[in-house]
């Protein structure tokens, strides 16, 4: 993964656990076929699918939501 993407991408999620789990679900998606296999951006050829998943959330095409959980 590029170092300057990953910085980019933390700035705009706020949490390196929520980083690393919408990278790796987008990587899924990408290797996975059907409607969500191709990237959103457009994409150099070579690029990783990681380096992807970052550029969609730096471009904010993919977008994410963290649910109040109430710990009783």
């Amino acid at each position: 993964m590029n170092s300057e993407l990953t910085k980019r991408a933390l700035e705009k999620v706020g949490n390196p656990h929520v980083l690393v789990n919408l990278i790796s679900r987008r990587v899924r998606q990408l290797n996975g076929g059907g409607g969500f296999s191709r990237p959103l951006v457009e994409v150099d050829p070579g690029i990783g699918l990681a380096d992807i998943a970052l550029l969609e959330i730096i471009e904010e095409k993919i977008g994410w939501s963290l649910k109040d959980t109430e710990i009783t």
